[in-house]
């Protein structure tokens, strides 16, 4: 697989540098993009990474004057494609967003304003996706639908309608869009490339961020952006990621979710270390003799 970097030079310095992995989906990749040069506060780097750009996703970024991108002659997935375009970045702050949102106005004024809180670099915060379906997930704002693509995607509607949907704030962060220190993510090493092309890399990316220290993961309301849905993960041969996360932490991401990060959950501010409750003790049991059958289960199959 060969590798490309076209940095874009800019005349101003950005307050965030948003990364936008996307695998041949230009009408939504076109949407997202416009809704970041339509409803930002301020002026970012936006650094698109191009899986394969068949559909002339290149061709289209070439013609947007101040966005750069890496590009990889074949679908890498998003932790390779996230890493790849984080070397191009040039702000303290880094952003993560798929290519299938719609970013709400203002939406990076509150991200801005939750970050001039914090004391040190131990944070990762992220806005609140706004969905059409309810999939179980209770960081998001569900059964909203204004489109499942951007040719039907009700805007007007969506702009006098979404900032008057209650939700509080919200434990946990790791769902996208996201910002969290450049020198944080570089620090931890990215996103771990044996989850390609992605199924649990974000899970094991929190708990990297967990040992190096962060306990501030935090959810904002007020920051929201429209998310038409899993456009390239419908398409995509998934990795266990579940098998590969348990055997490197020796837990479930299931125990990490709702024990230490507590995800989904009102906010609680700093997150401090879970307590060892019988709960939790008898999880830690479980996950343990999982660990036991997957290597079991590897060795008499190699």
């Amino acid at each position: 697989m060969d590798f490309a970097y076209h940095q874009v030079a800019l005349d101003y310095d950005p307050v965030f540098s948003i990364l936008i992995p996307s695998w041949n989906n230009l009408a939504y990749l076109k949407c997202t993009i416009e809704s970041i040069q339509k409803n930002s506060a301020f002026r970012h780097q936006i650094v698109v990474h191009i899986n394969e750009g068949l559909d002339g996703t290149e061709e289209w970024v070439r013609t947007q004057q101040e966005v750069s991108f890496s590009k990889s002659s074949s679908n890498c997935g998003v932790c390779y494609g996230f890493n790849a375009a984080s070397h191009l970045a040039q702000s303290a702050y880094l952003v993560f967003i798929d290519d299938d949102m719609y970013l709400c106005p203002e939406w990076d004024r509150y991200l801005l304003e939750e970050i001039a809180t914090r004391p040190d670099s131990k944070w990762c915060i992220s806005s609140t996706m706004i969905e059409p379906f309810d999939k179980g997930n209770p960081c998001v704002i569900a059964n909203q639908a204004f489109g499942l693509h951007p040719d039907e995607f009700e805007e007007e509607r969506f702009l006098k309608t979404f900032a008057q949907i209650e939700k509080e704030d919200w434990n946990g962060s790791q769902w996208y869009p996201m910002v969290l220190p450049t020198a944080v993510y570089r620090a931890v090493g990215g996103l771990s490339v044996e989850f390609t092309p992605g199924m649990y890399s974000d899970p094991d990316f929190m708990i990297k961020l967990w040992h190096y220290g962060v306990r501030y993961y935090k959810g904002l309301s007020k920051s929201r952006a429209y998310h038409f849905g899993s456009r390239t993960t419908a398409r995509v041969k998934r990795n266990d990621g579940r098998s590969t996360f348990i055997l490197k932490w020796g837990m479930s991401s299931n125990t990490f979710f709702k024990h230490y990060l507590k995800i989904g959950t009102t906010f609680l501010g700093v997150l401090p270390d879970p307590e060892e409750t019988v709960s939790l003790d008898w999880k830690k049991r479980i996950d343990r003799w999982k660990v036991k059958l997957k290597k079991r289960f590897i060795y008499l199959n190699n």
